[in-house]
């Protein structure tokens, strides 16, 4: 773990390297994702079992690959009623923001009469990619079909690794509350490929989300353009900005929130209280003791954890942050508007103490599918505009085109056009 004083004089060279290193996998996962890809491609399902036998160690054919509306309805069967309500309930309130995200179509009249616009149509099929590694995670289903279902998407395709067999009931249970139409037992670049290609019993989609692994994200990365893709995603990462106010035990437990996600996330403080740095460094170091996951967050933590103290939170925070233009966010300060103001890049942003960043990943509304390894600077989570592409038209008319056709020759013969010069001649001289 990093500690940095901003006034040190090394603190610019040592900053930077923070910023620089992304925690990106080496090249070689690059070639392993293409050979993978390459042989789903020419080999369609045949290559797509082998790999579901090597890597989870289930036998699959195309007549099984699929998990049937029986064993769905079974599954989910054997919720409890606890979490089954608190999926209800993520999903309602996830629902909610996303339909108020929904563009509308419109439409202007210019001087000459000219009309032009702009409708929003859902792609017909999209994919949706689940872990199953590490964890299974019902909340990245929610999170990933509902904004499709809420867009308008024809189907839903899930795909979710199920290792050694064993079926999620959480998982499938927050695929019918988002609307999942089918479910295939499927994970790692061989389902991205099945999804991007068409493996039957895989349909074609023709957009493809969710977070995975290197090789997910490596093999969505290559296959954009083929498919459309929501981001490639990398290992998670939490900023917290803390006055000397917040207590050390929340601060803590915030930070290690993402550093169990995996041993190359990364969790960072900016504060403007030596104290603070103080304590919560110890409380890490208590709360990893009693932490289940403590070997992946103990190794995210001391080797990718990072303390800088400041002199003042509003006067330099906010640059540190945009630099770092971290997925989540954290403001655990007493007045939060301010910092929230003077901060652009973040991938999403938690305002005051009560706000930790588990609330989003759940239940707050907000989708928790979000730009790592800086990306945040030019782009944004998951959203309805995932699944909608946006479709201009144009209705000049007569007039309209009568009153455009002669600079619009002229631009097109100064560009060495002739065909679309003309296209307008042609009508011009009628």
């Amino acid at each position: 773990m990093q500690r940095l004083l901003a006034s040190a004089p090394d603190f610019a060279a040592r900053f930077q390297a923070i910023v620089a290193d992304t925690r990106d996998p080496d090249a070689g996962v690059g070639e392993q994702v293409a050979a993978i890809l390459a042989r789903v491609k020419a080999e369609g399902f045949a290559a797509v079992a082998e790999y579901s036998l090597r890597f989870d160690h289930v036998a699959l054919s195309e007549a099984t690959a699929e998990i049937t509306p029986a064993e769905r309805r079974s599954a989910i069967a054997a919720v409890p009623a606890a979490p089954r309500a608190a999926l209800e309930l993520a999903a309602a309130r996830i629902r909610a923001f996303h339909q108020a995200q929904k563009p509308a179509d419109g439409e202007l009249v210019d001087a000459l009469g000219v009309r032009a616009g702009w409708r929003w149509t859902p792609v017909q099929r999209a994919g949706l990619y689940v872990p199953g590694g590490r964890a299974a995670y019902p909340s990245s289903v929610l999170m990933n079909a509902i904004p499709a279902h809420v867009a308008g998407v024809d189907e839903l395709v899930m795909v979710t690794p199920t290792p050694d067999g064993a079926l999620n009931p959480l998982v499938l249970l927050a695929a019918e509350l988002a609307g999942v139409a089918r479910i295939f037992r499927i994970g790692g670049a061989q389902a991205v490929a099945a999804l991007a290609y068409g493996t039957h019993p895989v349909p074609q989609c023709d957009v493809i989300v969710g977070p995975g692994n290197a090789w997910v994200a490596e093999a969505k990365r290559q296959l954009f353009g083929a498919v459309g893709i929501d981001m490639v995603a990398g290992p998670s990462e939490i900023l917290v900005i803390a006055d000397g106010d917040a207590p050390p035990a929340w601060v803590a437990a915030d930070l290690l929130s993402q550093a169990e996600h995996d041993p190359v996330a990364q969790s960072i403080l900016i504060t403007d209280s030596a104290r603070l740095a103080d304590q919560v460094v110890a409380e890490v170091e208590r709360q990893l003791d009693g932490l289940p996951t403590a070997a992946t967050a103990r190794a995210s933590w001391e080797r990718y954890g990072v303390v800088i103290e400041v002199a003042d939170l509003l006067a330099e925070a906010p640059a540190l942050a945009d630099a770092l233009a971290a997925e989540h966010v954290e403001l655990a300060v007493a007045d939060p508007a301010p910092l929230f103001a003077a901060i652009r890049h973040a991938g999403s942003v938690f305002l005051g103490l009560y706000t930790p960043e588990p609330i989003g990943d759940y239940l707050g509304g907000p989708n928790h599918v979000l730009p790592t390894g800086r990306r945040a600077r030019f782009s944004g989570g998951l959203g309805v505009h995932n699944f909608l592409k946006r479709t201009t038209w144009l209705d000049a008319g007569e007039a309209g085109f009568r009153a455009l056709a002669e600079a619009t020759a002229t631009l097109a013969d100064a560009e060495g056009l002739p065909a679309h010069g003309n296209a307008i001649r042609v009508r011009r001289n009628h």
